[in-house]
């Protein structure tokens, strides 16, 4: 079984650009060998981060998922405020911590789908 990795990215800002950047940093982690997890692609299409308490949860159940990952790989030349809250954590757990630079995640070959015809709002 491959190793479960979390996948940290940063979201704020130019949100689309970046939910982009998860997705390809996600590709250059399975084509590592690795099981990626990335919360941030998951969580804000049912919760909403500008609301504090459900931008709370998103990040608690996040970091429960965590505590699972053998590793935390921090993606992108910018390390985000959450990232460096995940980082803290994982780091609190004992779980390692990799820096994968914007030039490792964007050497892999990707082209974004519409999946399997969902559109994410």
């Amino acid at each position: 079984m491959n190793p479960l990795v979390y996948i940290a990215s940063p979201l704020s800002g130019d949100v689309e650009q970046n939910l982009d950047f998860a997705r390809q940093a996600c590709r250059y982690a399975i084509s590592q060998g690795v099981t990626p997890f990335a919360p941030h692609l998951l969580y804000p299409q049912m919760l909403d981060d500008n609301d504090p308490a459900e931008r709370q949860l998103g990040i608690d159940m996040g970091n429960q998922m965590l505590e699972l990952c053998q590793e935390l790989w921090l993606c992108g030349d910018r390390v985000s405020p959450g990232m460096e809250g995940e980082r803290k954590t994982a780091e609190g757990l004992g779980i390692s911590v990799r820096q994968i630079s914007t030039q490792d995640v964007l050497s892999v070959e990707y082209s974004p789908t519409d999946g399997m015809g969902m559109e994410m709002r």
